[in-house]
């Protein structure tokens, strides 16, 4: 055999094709016609997770299907690394029963237990180690000789694996990227693409039923349940199934208007109406014509805008501050709130009229507590998404036991506080070791879990109202986060709120920072 011309021709077939794929399987084809060859791996380690992974798979179809990821212990990670830095070149290994028994493991996770195997390090421009493997069936089946001819090709397998996997890299930049156009589009037009109801087919398929049967009526729709849910996300899948789903969907985040602003973005205002009213201004009833409007926090709105409200629900219609004349608006009404309406009414809070109106169709979204199912989905999707955001290409592993653990807490931010859990997490981690692949949740929830302590072993047996809970709650953030409510380490990250809506708690409450 001509050394020159085996080298070119094995070139040729491994730098052939960026589909990594197919340009081994054509090398492998070349390759058995001179040494034993029925099988070919190319995989990469992971020193620090301890992590075997499998690019490229090429076996006979009456073989066992092999793993594609796999854990390595720490001390075959250490061996491969002192391998890898000490001795390259092309190892024989053509007996597996006299390896130590967690290389026996690791190689019987691939391949089948009677087989010789020819292996070598590929260089890359990383911390990961990249591993070909040639494999034939039956024991002693390879040669220093073998090894010698496959030396040469070392080389040629480590570009073909580096242009590989940036090929690989530049595919995932292009998906993200079209994520983010789409999500932009979708945005624009009202509803997230990321807004996907996560857990529909578990814990909340009782409330997407719900959704489901009121979805393409007229009726309005109070949902209710605690802060972080994703009421906002509810109301969006309503109007997307409703028959107003080409119309506008205007949100109002009614906790977050000053009280002497409300009406005019709500009803709009005419040229003149008051000062700095330079001009004409539609409102949000306005805007939402032939659409809907969604109302969120409406418990916090003042009685007086309650009345107006309720106006607009018996006659369709609005009047402008500082106009004369009523204006028709054809528009569904969702509202939401983590109050308990039914006890303000009874404190003289809220209308009961209004209330009425508003609790034709009522729909309770249950706490993160109390649907532990559905963590496993929610923190991949969010996992997922915070990484198209951050660009972050690599794969996030959580490590084992962190679930069980995240579903004993309590989540008083519900889903939200998980979302910032996951993105302080990510932001930590990333600027702590950009190359780590792993994502240690706990120590992020251990910071956290002295709030709850304390709140439940007050030794207080008295049960307080919502507001005194609540009040107590946020105090203790404050304490925490020493007055700092916006930002990392804030008041309204650590209780999973919008800080606006934190601000509009406390002047309710009195509590000052």
């Amino acid at each position: 055999m001509d050394q020159n011309i085996f080298f070119r021709e094995a070139t040729m077939r491994i730098c052939g094709s960026l589909d990594l794929q197919k340009a081994m399987q054509n090398t492998l084809e070349f390759i058995s016609s001179y040494i034993p060859a029925d099988a070919l791996n190319i995989g990469l380690i992971d020193p620090e997770p301890g992590v075997a992974r499998s690019v490229v798979h090429i076996s006979p179809d009456d073989w066992p299907e092999s793993r594609s990821t796999v854990s390595m212990p720490q001390n075959i990670v250490s061996k491969f690394t002192r391998e890898w830095e000490s001795k390259p070149g092309f190892r024989i290994l053509n007996d597996i029963s006299l390896e130590e028994p967690a290389v026996q493991e690791l190689i019987r996770a691939f391949w089948p237990e009677d087989v010789s195997l020819l292996r070598t390090d590929l260089a890359l421009e990383s911390r990961r180690m990249g591993l070909l493997l040639l494999v034939a069936e039956g024991k002693n089946r390879y040669t220093k000789e073998h090894a010698r001819i496959m030396s040469s090709l070392n080389k040629p397998f480590s570009v073909a694996l580096a242009n590989a996997l940036q090929y690989e890299e530049a595919i995932q930049l292009k998906n993200m990227l079209e994520d983010y156009n789409r999500d932009l589009r979708s945005e624009l037009s009202g509803l997230s693409a990321d807004n996907r109801i996560v857990g529909a087919e578990f814990g909340l398929r009782q409330v997407m039923r719900m959704v489901r049967q009121v979805a393409p009526l007229e009726s309005p729709v109070l949902l209710q349940g605690e802060t972080g849910t994703g009421k906002e996300i509810f109301a969006n899948a309503l109007h997307a199934a409703s028959l107003r789903s080409d119309g506008p969907f205007i949100k109002v985040n009614c906790g977050g208007l000053p009280e002497s602003l409300v009406d005019s973005e709500l009803f709009g205002h005419e040229k003149g109406a008051f000062t700095g009213a330079i001009s004409r201004n539609r409102g949000r009833f306005e805007r939402a014509d032939k659409g809907t409007i969604f109302l969120d926090e409406i418990g916090e709105l003042p009685l007086n805008i309650q009345a107006k409200l309720l106006r607009v629900l018996q006659q369709n219609e609005i009047e402008r501050v500082g106009g004369s004349r009523t204006i028709p608006v054809d528009v569904r009404i969702i509202s939401a709130t983590h109050r308990n309406l039914e006890q303000m009414v009874q404190r003289g809070e809220f209308r009961e009229d209004l209330w009425f109106r508003l609790n034709v169709f009522p729909i309770m979204i249950p706490p993160l507590r109390q649907r532990p199912q559905d963590l496993p989905a929610l923190l991949d999707h969010l996992v997922s998404r915070k990484c198209r955001e951050m660009k972050i290409t690599r794969e996030i592993r959580i490590p084992s036991g962190t679930m069980d653990r995240l579903k004993k807490r309590a989540w008083p931010g519900n889903v939200r506080e998980l979302q910032n859990l996951v993105e302080r997490t990510l932001i930590q981690a990333h600027a702590d070791n950009p190359d780590s692949a792993v994502l240690n949740l706990d120590l992020a929830v251990s910071g956290q879990k002295s709030i709850e302590t304390n709140l439940e072993t007050s030794g207080n047996t008295q049960v307080l109202t919502f507001e005194e809970a609540a009040a107590r709650h946020i105090k203790k953030a404050l304490e925490v986060a020493r007055g700092k409510i916006t930002g990392p380490g804030g008041a309204a990250e650590i209780l999973g709120l919008n800080p606006s809506t934190l601000r509009g708690k406390m002047r309710k409450l009195n509590i000052s920072p």
